[in-house]
Formats: C-alpha cells, sequence, structure tokens
C-alpha cells in the first residue's frame, strides 16, 4: 500500500503504472482524477475538455447524475446473482432493452468484445443448425481494417498486424473483403456456407471511416437475398454517438421508432452494442436477435457469471433513459454537423488538415504527413497542454468524440482550442 496516495502527482503515478502494469498501451501522458459532464480534471487539477469519451463509452457524459444513483441504489441492494438464480432486474431489463432496439431476445454480457465473441457463437450454430452448413466449411465475412476487439478468435480476422503478430495459430472460418465494397460482399457471398456478414457501420478505430450513404441498405438486401445474418457491430456508434439511435438508422431523425421509418433504418438481423450502454458507470454489453436466430442458444451453449447481473443491468436501463429523454441523439447530429462546419472552414486554407470526416459526434481528422510521423501526436500533445484531449489512431489521424451531452457554446470553445493549436503546426 502507499502511506498517502493523496501526495502522488501526475509524474509519480504515470512511473507506477510503466513499472508495475504491462505496457499495452500507449496512453497520452495525462493522468485523469475525476470528471463531470464533458470534463476532466488531472491530479494536479487542470481541467480538459475530453474529446474521446472513453471510446464513446461516456456518450451520456461523465459522472452522469442519474446513471450514478441508479449504480448507488442499486449496489446498496444486491449487485450479483449469477445466472445459476433469476434476479429481479434482468427480466425488467431484457423487456425494456427489446422494446427500446425491436428484436425478440437479448443475451447480456460486460465487454464490447465478449458480445462479438457471442454474436460469433451464435452465427456460426445458426448456420450449422439452421442451414446444415459443416461445421469445418462454415463461414463468417467480415471487413478488412476492421476493430471488433482482442481476443484471440477476433484478431484472428484482423489486418492489423500489432494486434495479431506473435498470437498465432489463429482461428479459422472468417474471410475479409475491403470494406465498402459491394461487389466484393456480392462476390463473397456466392460461396455456400457463409453463416454472416460481420461489419461496423462506421469503422471508428481505422479513423472514422464512413460509407458510401447506400452501403448498409444493400449489404442487408444482399444478405437478405442469400440468406445470411447482416451483424452490426455498434458498440462504438450506437447509443446516439452518429447522430441517431444507431449508425444503421442512417439520418433518422429519432424522434419516432427506427421501425416507423424503413426509407432510413437498415436493420440489423444481429445487433452489438456495449461502451455507452451503461454510460461508462459499469462494463454492460449485449447481443439482439429474433427468435429464429437466438434460439439457437440453449443452457449451457453459452454464459457469463457477471452477464446479465443486477447492478449492470439497472445502471444500462437508466443509461438508454438518459440518451432518449435528453435528445441525445439529435444533439448530437446538430453539433457534428455544426463541428465539420467549422473544421471544413479552417481547411480551406490549411496545409496540416487534409480533411475531416465522420457523422453526428464521431469525427476526425486527417493530418496531411504520414502514418509514421509524429505529428497527430505532437498535435495531440499540444491539444493537451491547451485543455482538450483527443487521441491519435492509425499515425496521422486524430478522432474527435466528445461527451454527447455537449453544449453549443463549449463545442464552439473546443473548435477554437483545436484550429488556435493546428496554426502553431502550419
Amino acid at each position: 500500500m502507499i502511506d498517502n496516495p493523496q501526495a502522488l502527482s501526475s509524474k509519480d503515478l504515470m512511473e507506477l503504472e510503466n513499472k508495475y502494469g504491462a505496457h499495452n498501451y500507449h496512453p497520452l501522458p495525462v493522468v485523469l482524477d475525476r470528471g463531470e459532464g464533458v470534463y476532466v480534471w488531472d491530479v494536479e487539477g487542470k481541467r480538459y475538455y475530453d474529446f474521446l469519451s472513453a471510446y464513446s463509452a461516456v456518450n451520456q457524459g461523465h459522472c452522469n447524475p442519474k446513471i450514478i444513483n441508479t449504480l448507488k441504489e442499486q449496489a446498496e441492494k444486491i449487485t450479483l446473482t449469477s445466472r445459476a438464480f433469476y434476479n429481479s432486474k434482468l427480466g425488467e431489463f431484457d423487456k425494456y432493452i427489446t422494446d427500446y432496439f425491436g428484436f425478440d431476445k437479448v443475451l447480456p454480457m460486460n465487454t464490447g468484445a465478449e458480445a462479438v465473441e457471442t454474436a460469433i457463437k451464435i452465427c456460426r450454430k445458426w448456420g450449422q443448425e439452421k442451414k446444415g452448413y459443416p461445421v469445418e466449411k462454415t463461414k463468417i465475412i467480415v471487413a478488412k481494417d476492421n476493430f471488433h476487439g482482442r481476443t484471440t478468435t477476433i484478431i484472428s480476422f484482423s489486418n492489423d498486424e500489432v494486434a495479431k503478430d506473435g498470437f498465432g495459430p489463429y482461428t479459422p472460418g472468417f474471410e475479409a473483403i475491403p470494406y465498402n465494397d459491394l461487389a466484393a460482399l456480392e462476390e463473397a457471398l456466392k460461396d455456400d456456407h457463409v453463416a454472416g456478414f460481420l461489419v461496423e457501420p462506421i469503422q471508428g478505430e481505422a479513423g472514422v471511416v464512413t460509407p458510401d450513404a447506400d452501403y448498409l441498405r444493400k449489404v442487408a438486401e444482399l444478405c437478405k437475398k442469400n440468406d445470411v445474418l447482416f451483424i452490426a457491430d455498434e458498440i462504438q456508434t450506437g447509443i446516439a454517438r452518429t447522430g441517431s439511435l444507431l449508425a444503421v438508422c442512417g439520418n433518422c431523425n429519432c424522434e419516432a421508432s427506427c421501425e416507423r421509418q424503413p426509407e432510413t433504418y437498415v436493420r440489423p438481423d444481429v445487433l452489438i452494442l456495449g461502451k455507452a450502454l451503461s454510460g461508462g458507470a459499469y462494463p454492460v454489453s449485449a447481443v439482439l436477435a429474433d427468435d429464429t436466430v437466438m434460439n439457437v442458444i440453449k443452457p449451457g451453449s453459452h454464459g457469463s457469471t457477471f452477464g446479465g447481473n443486477p447492478l449492470g443491468v439497472a445502471v444500462a436501463m437508466t443509461a438508454l433513459d438518459v440518451v432518449r429523454d435528453d435528445k441525445l441523439a439529435q444533439n448530437a447530429r446538430r453539433l457534428g454537423e455544426l463541428f465539420r462546419a467549422k473544421m471544413n472552414e479552417y481547411i480551406e486554407s490549411s496545409k496540416v488538415v487534409q480533411l475531416v470526416r465522420g457523422r453526428g459526434l464521431l469525427n476526425a481528422i486527417v493530418i496531411d504527413d504520414s502514418p509514421e510521423s509524429d505529428t497527430a501526436w505532437n498535435i495531440c500533445l499540444r491539444l493537451r497542454d491547451h485543455g482538450l484531449l483527443a487521441k491519435p489512431t492509425h499515425g496521422n489521424i486524430i478522432r474527435f468524440a466528445p461527451p454527447l451531452v455537449m453544449t453549443e457554446e463549449q463545442l464552439l470553445d473546443c473548435v477554437d482550442i483545436i484550429t488556435r493549436t493546428l496554426r502553431e503546426f502550419e
């Protein structure tokens, strides 16, 4: 035990982590101690705008009081029963979330990677039980440059060599095709043993890569035509981040349920959720599907000690209440349009920034330098100095994803910080 942890500086705490923790991340050098809404504070008390939102896990803002109150109330009652017994919150959550997103069944888990693994298992079992595919031939199509997690199976179909190098042998049964390429998908679906197509509606970790406007709709059509499951990984893009409840909603205005707007809603066969499903207060993820798919899961075929625990599901219901009641999707859509417009004004005369792209409040700027350069990293260090936290991805791309509770005044203040910082590198 450390005698007086309150006396430790940021430098002390970073040294402790570097000495005793595995070096599986390369964090920006700032040590955060508390958060509220769109702000976080370091241990020395300096305040920052959070423009990463824990990779979109805190869409509802840091320490959202409604979510924290639910967390406290449920924690004082019962936190974990395991699934060996029923608990008083899970059935309520099951009905709540299936009504909320319009599916028959939900399978609750904890982390995003667990939910992806769950969806893969469901898809494979569906292909083998419902379609009679041989085990050794059952295949799932994925998109190149994907990021679905870092388990052994998931990295097996990644083309990120840093994430997978040295962790083989890899799990078979996957084929990677280019993202946003309908011709490649159509060709891949000619294989008679494809059970599903797993895809992010927007590739976040790849640098907020957005597909053509009709891509997801045509993906759904191709999957339906070939009797293949369309699996949407909305762990990062879902829960209002992109200006609609789900990224597959397209330009849905979220005033009514997505099911009433078929012209904009693309309905996946399997929906994967995580991150903001709990507002960052507790690890909660979920896989949703209709009975024809989910009923392949039987007692003993899949489970989790913590999945569906009363603490997590109580928090998740309140987190989703906040998204709906506070109209976070509408706010993300409006502020996202403003952010991209302001950034495009700057880019017109910039030699440093090539472009801005994104949807809602999931955006990125591409720095005019090679992915091997340290320009984007250095820009993020200066943003930190000016009171805004962001992080590069793929070397020369900086992702901007603030909590969705941000106001227009705060956004414009952040745009000013970002553009002032960029001018230092022109």
